[in-house]
C-alpha cells in the first residue's frame, strides 16, 4: 500500500508540472507544431488525460522527460519528404563570446575564426548540396582528451558540431546550416598500434586511408576500402563507404572492429574489444558505422587488415551494351569466381578518358577486373571469366600482370570523376548512388540508360558492377535552373527505380543532407522514428550534426 501512495504522490507531482509545461508549449506552438505532427485534435480534448499519459511515459522512460517535436518546426525543411531545395537553410544565432574563450584556452593556436578557412569547411568542393550558413569557429583537436572537452562545452552552451574529416564525402555531411564548431580532425591521424600477427591496427580518425596503406606496406598488408583519395578513416566509418574492393572485402561495416566515440555529454565510450568476434552486449559499433557524427565523434579506430595479394590480374573487356556488360558482371559473381573488383564503364565515360588521358580506348562500355590469389589461381580465373564474356557477346578481352601496365589500368578508372571535368571544365557533377540486389543491376541500367541518353545534360555511367552499386556522372551548370532542375530529376528517377528493386537510395556515399527525402519510402517511417528516438536519447540537445540524416518530418 505504501508503495502504492509513494507512486501515485509522484504521477500527482510530475504531472502537475507536465500540465504546465504541456499547457505552455500549447500556447507557443498550437499554430505549427500540433498541425505538422497530425495533432490538431490536442487542442479540444481535455488537458488532464493527456498530462497523465505523459507523465506515466515519463516514470517508464526518463525521470526528465521533455516533449520532442519536428524538426521542421524549427525552420528545417530541406530533405524532408518531397523536398527539391538543395541549399540547406538553418537558424544560426550568436555564437557565445564565452564559449570562444573556453575553446581557445582548449585548443590554443589550433582554432580559427578566419572567414576563409571558416568559409572552405562550409562549402565542402565536389558538392552539389550547398548551405545558407558557415562555421563559426574551426577547432583541430590534437587528442581524445581535447575532443570530449570541446563537445562536452559545447552541450553545455546548446552550440551544434559538424566533424570533418578528409571532406571528400558529396551528400553535404560536412555542411553547417545552424553555424557552430567544426571539429576538424585532421591533426589526430596517428597509428596507435599494429598487431601483424593479429591483423589489426589503432588509429585515430584523422589518417587517410592512402596513407595508412603507405604505413602498412612494409609489414605486407594492407587496409582493403578504397573509396575517393583523400578520405579519411574517420569519414569512412560515419559514412559507412567502401569503394571497389567491397565486392571481396565488403564495407567499413565488416572491416571495423572497434571504436571510441566521444557522445555529445563528453563521455568517452568504448565499443567493442579487439577480439575478432563478439557477442556481448548491443553491437554498439555498428551503430555508430554510418551514423554521420550524429551520435557521436570518432576518436579511434581498430580496423581488420589483409595480406597484400601473391599475384594480381586486371583485365578489360568491351560490349555492345551496358545490359550485356552488367549481365556478364552477374554471371561472373554466380561462377563462384573470386574476383576482388569489378567496375563498369559505360561509352560516355570511355570518352571522357580518352579526352582527360589522350587514350584511344574503344569508346563503347567496358568492364574492369581483377582477380588476386596464387599466380596460377588468378591466371586461371582469368580464363574462366574470359570464356563468360565469350558468351555474352563481349570482345577486346586484355589482361596485364606487370605492376606498371596493371596500375596504368585502374588509373584510368580511379580517375574517372576527374575525367568527366576535364571534358567539362566549366559544369559541375550530381553523382548518384544506388545500389539493388545484384540480379537486377541489369534492369535499373537499361532503365536508366535510357533516361540519361535522352538527356540534354551529359551523363557518364560508373558501377560497381560486383554488388549492384551503380552511379551516374550527371554534369550540369549549376546557374542554369533548368539544368540544376534536370539533373535532380534524373537522380530521382534512378532513385526511385532503385526502390522499385528492393534497394537502396544510396549504396555507399551515406545520407547526409541530400537523401534525407528519399528514407522513409525506402525503410518506412517507424524505422525513422526509432532512429530518432536513439538520437533524442544519446544528443538529447541535438548539437552533434543537426540536419542530418533522420529527416526532418519525422515525428515521434
Amino acid at each position: 500500500m505504501s508503495n502504492f501512495s509513494s507512486w501515485f504522490f509522484r504521477l500527482r507531482y510530475s504531472s502537475s508540472k507536465l500540465f504546465h509545461r504541456y499547457r505552455t508549449l500549447h500556447n507557443k506552438y498550437t499554430p505549427t507544431v500540433f498541425n505538422n505532427c497530425s495533432a490538431r485534435n490536442a487542442r479540444s480534448t481535455s488537458l488532464l488525460p493527456f498530462a497523465l499519459a505523459l507523465s506515466a511515459g515519463s516514470l517508464a522512460l526518463h525521470p526528465h522527460f521533455s516533449p520532442s517535436f519536428c524538426d521542421s518546426d524549427r525552420g528545417v525543411n530541406v530533405g524532408g519528404k518531397g523536398s527539391t531545395q538543395y541549399v540547406v537553410k538553418g537558424s544560426q544565432k550568436e555564437f557565445p563570446r564565452e564559449l570562444l574563450e573556453e575553446l581557445k584556452i582548449i585548443c590554443q593556436e589550433n582554432i580559427s575564426v578566419d572567414y576563409d578557412e571558416r568559409y572552405i569547411h562550409g562549402k565542402p568542393q565536389n558538392s552539389f548540396h550547398k548551405a545558407v550558413n558557415i562555421p563559426d569557429v574551426i577547432v583541430y583537436p590534437r587528442s581524445e582528451e581535447e575532443v570530449s572537452k570541446v563537445v562536452n562545452l559545447c552541450n553545455i552552451h546548446k552550440v551544434p558540431i559538424v566533424p570533418y574529416g578528409g571532406a571528400t564525402s558529396i551528400e553535404g555531411h560536412t555542411l553547417s546550416p545552424h553555424g557552430g564548431v567544426c571539429i576538424d580532425m585532421s591533426l589526430m591521424k596517428t597509428v596507435k598500434a599494429l598487431h601483424v600477427d593479429d591483423m589489426d591496427v589503432v588509429v585515430e580518425p584523422g589518417i587517410g586511408w592512402m596513407e595508412l596503406n603507405e604505413y602498412l606496406e612494409p609489414y605486407g598488408l594492407f587496409f582493403p576500402l578504397d573509396p575517393g583519395p583523400g578520405a579519411s578513416i574517420g569519414g569512412m566509418c560515419a559514412t559507412r563507404c567502401s569503394g571497389s574492393l567491397a565486392v571481396r572485402y565488403g564495407t567499413m561495416r565488416d572491416n571495423v572492429i572497434s571504436l571510441k566515440v566521444v557522445l555529445a555529454n563528453g563521455d568517452i565510450v568504448k565499443t567493442a574489444s579487439r577480439a575478432r568476434k563478439s557477442a556481448a552486449g548491443y553491437d554498439l559499433t555498428r551503430l555508430m558505422i554510418g551514423s554521420e557524427g550524429t551520435l557521436g565523434l570518432i576518436t579511434e579506430v581498430t580496423l581488420r587488415l589483409q595480406k597484400i595479394p601473391q599475384h594480381s590480374v586486371v583485365a578489360m573487356c568491351n560490349f555492345p551494351s551496358v545490359k550485356d556488360a552488367a549481365d556478364v558482371a552477374i554471371a561472373t559473381m554466380r561462377s563462384g569466381v573470386q574476383v576482388s573488383r569489378v567496375e563498369l564503364l559505360d561509352e560516355v565515360q570511355v570518352k571522357a578518358i580518352n579526352i582527360a588521358n589522350g587514350k584511344n580506348l574503344p569508346e563503347s562500355p567496358t568492364l574492369m577486373f581483377e582477380f588476386i590469389g596464387t599466380e596460377a589461381y588468378a591466371r586461371e580465373q582469368t580464363q574462366i571469366v574470359r570464356k563468360i564474356v565469350s558468351e555474352h557477346n563481349g570482345s577486346d578481352f586484355v589482361f596485364a600482370e606487370e605492376p606498371e601496365a596493371k596500375k596504368e589500368l585502374w588509373k584510368v578508372r580511379k580517375e574517372a570523376l576527374w575525367a568527366c571535368f576535364a571534358m567539362e571544365p566549366n559544369l559541375e557533377a550530381m553523382i548518384s548512388d544506388v545500389c539493388v540486389p545484384l540480379s537486377h543491376l541489369g534492369d535499373l541500367i537499361s532503365r536508366s540508360k535510357k533516361e540519361l541518353d535522352a538527356s540534354p545534360l551529359v551523363c557518364t555511367v560508373i558501377a560497381h558492377a560486383g554488388d549492384g552499386n551503380f552511379h551516374t556522372v550527371i554534369l550540369f551548370d549549376p546557374s542554369q535552373e533548368e539544368h540544376r532542375r534536370e539533373a535532380e530529376r534524373l537522380n530521382q528517377f534512378m532513385v526511385h527505380a532503385a526502390l522499385s528493386l528492393e534497394g537502396t537510395c544510396t549504396g555507399e556515399h551515406g545520407v547526409g543532407t541530400g537523401k534525407m527525402k528519399y528514407l522513409e519510402e525506402e525503410l518506412g517511417v517507424e524505422a525513422l522514428r526509432t532512429m530518432k528516438k536513439i538520437k533524442s536519447v544519446l544528443d538529447p540537445n541535438n548539437i552533434m550534426n543537426p540536419g542530418k540524416l533522420i529527416p526532418p518530418h519525422v515525428c515521434f
